[in-house]
């Protein structure tokens, strides 16, 4: 079967499954495989269940004739939303970064939302596997897809922009994240660039953070570049007014007072300023949408619990996250503050000495007291309270609660699921 034919079926049967717990009636079931499941088991439960039909790529389950025998499943799905991303009318905004990145695409999609037709990533299903489910959700009348670019190596990020083919692209920031795949800050740059490397060959949009001194250098000379600054007039100016703890910016003598917090949000919100005004969206229409958003999912989020002011940002970590966050909880007006730090990781070489200069931060901040956990955290050399594991945290706790009121920030990577402390506390 070619792609166009499976993109007719497709048009009929507009829902992807390629999970056989979370079946749509009628989808069309994908039989992906992964290190430790293969898909073409599974295809004939889905059928059951209600799918359509089976995309598979092994001939001994061709056993029905709802299952569509292929040469790669997963090749196939990716085909699959190229095709679909160019037989539909909707513009492409992709966007990648070392931080920052589901953040901002949910404000550009709020803002974009104020005028237009659109969708974005899910979460952030931000891979070779999420970002083809993100192309297959365009429906026929989005006007906008937001789409995120996740990558650890190199050449990743290139290879989703063949199957976007974004109209528009947009990078956060490059930092301190995926050292061991990326190898150097040199190869997070690299990488994540192949982004910019995609429009400028193919002639289209670039919004930039101006600036940002490694951005500026690369699209020196690209002409199609739509940029923000806190100071150059060539772009749209925004100035930062404050992170206290809530970002608040002015852009053309509006005031806008967001929910994030943290200074380091100030870009993420100047972004979807940026793609708002590009894309004539009144200005009292973004301030609307920026200050009605709210974040979740572990992200920079406020929360009050018995006394407490609690700054959960436990989604994700990297040296330079977890350095920005230290950095604005330092601002942060407290009387009595605490920190705990979880593990960072993919920083392959690198881990013990960049973990350590997290270590040395702290200290040289004025904190009340702070809580280290994780093997990474647990061989630095210092005098904060150390765990080598969660459950050893858990059991300190217990028997030492925190009794004084108290401001506290809580940072570590999607693995150490920090957001346990909460029922500690």
């Amino acid at each position: 079967m070619t792609i166009q034919e499976l993109h007719r079926l497709f048009l009929k049967h507009p829902v992807v499954s390629t999970d056989t717990r979370k079946i749509t009636k009628d989808s069309i079931f994908f039989a992906l495989k992964g290190d430790n499941f293969n898909g073409n088991k599974y295809a004939s439960e889905a059928l059951k269940k209600g799918a359509k039909y089976a995309i598979i790529d092994e001939v001994e389950y061709n056993t029905n004739n709802n299952t569509i025998l292929t040469n790669n499943v997963l090749t196939t799905l990716q085909k699959l939303a190229n095709y679909h991303r160019n037989y539909c009318k909707a513009k492409i905004i992709s966007l990648t970064g070392s931080n920052g990145k589901t953040t901002t695409k949910e404000l550009i999609n709020v803002v974009l939302s104020k005028k237009y037709n659109t969708i974005a990533t899910i979460g952030n299903l931000n891979n070779h596997i999420g970002v083809p489910l993100t192309l297959l959700s365009i429906k026929e009348d989005t006007e906008f897809a937001i789409v995120e670019m996740g990558a650890n190596h190199q050449k990743e990020i290139a290879f989703l922009s063949d199957i976007a083919e974004p109209d528009y692209g947009y990078i956060t920031n490059f930092g301190k994240a995926h050292l061991e795949g990326f190898g150097s800050e040199e190869g997070v740059i690299k990488g994540k660039s192949e982004l910019y490397d995609y429009l400028i060959k193919n002639n289209k949009h670039i919004f930039l953070n101006a600036d940002d001194s490694i951005q500026e250098k690369k699209l020196t000379s690209h002409i199609k570049k739509i940029g923000f600054s806190k100071t150059n007039h060539t772009y749209y100016l925004i100035e930062f007014i404050d992170a206290n703890p809530f970002v608040a910016l002015e852009i053309e003598k509006t005031r806008i007072q967001s929910k994030l917090i943290g200074s380091y949000n100030f870009t993420n919100c100047c972004a979807a300023i940026l793609m708002g005004k590009y894309f004539n969206i009144p200005l009292e229409e973004i301030k609307t949408a920026i200050e009605n958003y709210i974040p979740n999912n572990n992200r920079s989020q406020l929360i009050e619990k018995n006394g407490h002011q609690i700054i959960l940002d436990a989604y994700n970590a990297n040296p330079t996250s977890m350095s920005a966050a230290l950095h604005n909880f330092k601002n942060t007006k407290a009387q009595h503050s605490i920190v705990f730090l979880g593990d960072m990781f993919e920083l392959g070489k690198v881990a013990a000495e960049e973990h350590q200069k997290i270590a040395d931060l702290l200290t040289s901040m004025n904190i009340d007291s702070a809580f280290l956990i994780g093997e990474n955290f647990n061989k630095t050399n210092t005098s904060f309270n150390k765990h080598n594991s969660f459950d050893s945290l858990k059991e300190y706790l217990q028997m030492n609660p925190i009794k004084k009121e108290s401001t506290i920030l809580i940072k570590g990577s999607r693995g150490m699921a920090l957001e346990r402390i909460l029922d500690v506390l």
